[in-house]
């Protein structure tokens, strides 16, 4: 199937709007991870806490940040969840790092204190209690009149009560008349007299250490330079040097540009990011290499044409099974970045955007870098060597 017969644009001709266009998203990426935003890594690489919250109402970013900087917790990353079934819920991310299970613990404790307002004196958040604490109450309060038997009876209970919190409720209760058929009555009442309901549940907590950060980052890096090095010895063997450099430039202006646009619009960079840049690192020299490959098949057979002529001709052949290849592509992961829900938000959007500037790099950036250095060596009088020796002209 193609979508062109015997097309004929000239793409080098149009070599300074790539150009240009290549040079302002580079420059305000850059820009931006200099003097703006920087680089904003995620929480895997930088280390600190993230908090899921789930909220009984639809929550307010704003509010929740002047809370958390009112309580010391400043510079909070406020991100809400989107996808079917996500409602009300938002990952708080904040720069604490310490690592232990105490401190995992104290971070819960301080943001359900900041994010508390107006509770009750003397009465415990039944929305963020655990089990443990439910029980205790009981077995205080001993609504069932059990005696020796109330250690493992309210056990069961609180479980009970914390399980259809989190699993039927998704984490919040919104009133305590919700526990009717859960639970006996008298227990339902016994817990109106000691707990209150607040707006909101904390449903997870997750601490990464800044020494774990320190390693994932750096093994990210090792991960990204060992893919160029070994495309730049790939294709030095297969064509020739100058085919692999062009390549690696290439790959580097892709990577470039998509990282500049999550530093824009200061989207985290996670691991799934870092595995979506390495998958379009293969992908944008997936279709440099189908250009190159018809641009060296071209020079045997227009051994009179001068390189610029042999590389549009190319690119204009493969032109239509670039459009089909990258159209199908990008349809999937368009539709992963819009229904495929927070958790692939970044891995998504990082394909979107490296699976647009890896297909117009392999046309734009690739191929005339080709055409620069050919012309580069003839103004120097030295041989060309992007065509076979000795027959170039």
């Amino acid at each position: 199937m193609e979508f062109f017969h015997d097309v004929n644009i000239d793409f080098l001709g149009k070599k300074w709007y790539f150009l240009a266009f290549s040079l302002i998203f580079s420059i305000a990426g850059v820009c931006s991870m200099l003097f703006w935003h920087g680089i904003p890594w995620g929480l895997d690489f930088r280390g600190g806490t993230q908090v899921e919250v789930k909220f009984s109402h639809k929550p307010n970013d704003n509010a929740i940040r002047s809370a958390m900087d009112h309580a010391g917790l400043h510079d909070a990353k406020i991100q809400g969840f989107t996808g079917q079934g996500v409602q009300n819920e938002v990952l708080i991310d904040l720069d604490v790092r310490e690592t232990s299970q105490a401190a995992l613990d104290q971070g819960k404790d301080k943001i359900i204190n900041a994010l508390e307002t107006n509770a009750p004196e003397g009465k415990q958040d039944l929305n963020n209690a655990s089990g443990q604490t439910i029980k205790n109450y009981l077995i205080d309060k001993d609504p069932l009149r059990l005696g020796s038997e109330a250690d493992q009876k309210y056990g069961s209970v609180a479980q009970q009560i914390v399980d259809y919190r989190n699993n039927t409720l998704g984490g919040v209760l919104n009133s305590l008349d919700q526990l009717n058929g859960v639970v006996d009555p008298a227990v339902a009442a016994s817990l109106k007299d000691g707990f209150f309901l607040s707006d909101f549940g904390v449903r997870n907590v997750a601490i990464v250490g800044p020494e774990v950060g320190r390693q994932l980052t750096h093994q990210a890096e090792l991960a990204t330079l060992y893919s160029l090095a070994g495309m730049l010895v790939y294709l030095g063997f297969r064509f020739e040097w100058i085919y692999g450099v062009a390549a690696v430039i290439t790959v580097f202006h892709d990577t470039l540009i998509t990282v500049g646009a999550f530093s824009l619009t200061n989207t985290p960079i996670t691991l799934t990011v870092i595995a979506a840049i390495l998958t379009l690192i293969g992908y944008s020299n997936n279709d440099t290499i189908v250009v190159f490959d018809r641009i060296r098949e071209n020079i045997k057979l227009m051994r009179r044409e001068k390189l610029s002529v042999v590389v549009n001709r190319a690119i204009n052949q493969t032109l239509s099974r670039t459009i089909l290849t990258a159209g199908l592509t990008f349809l999937t992961v368009l539709a992963l970045f819009l229904f495929g829900g927070e958790v692939l938000h970044g891995f998504s959007l990082a394909l979107v955007i490296g699976i647009l500037i890896g297909t117009y790099s392999s046309i734009a950036i690739a191929a005339p870098i080709l055409v620069a250095y050919q012309d580069w060596r003839i103004s120097k009088g030295k041989r060309t060597v992007a065509m076979p020796a000795g027959k170039a002209k």
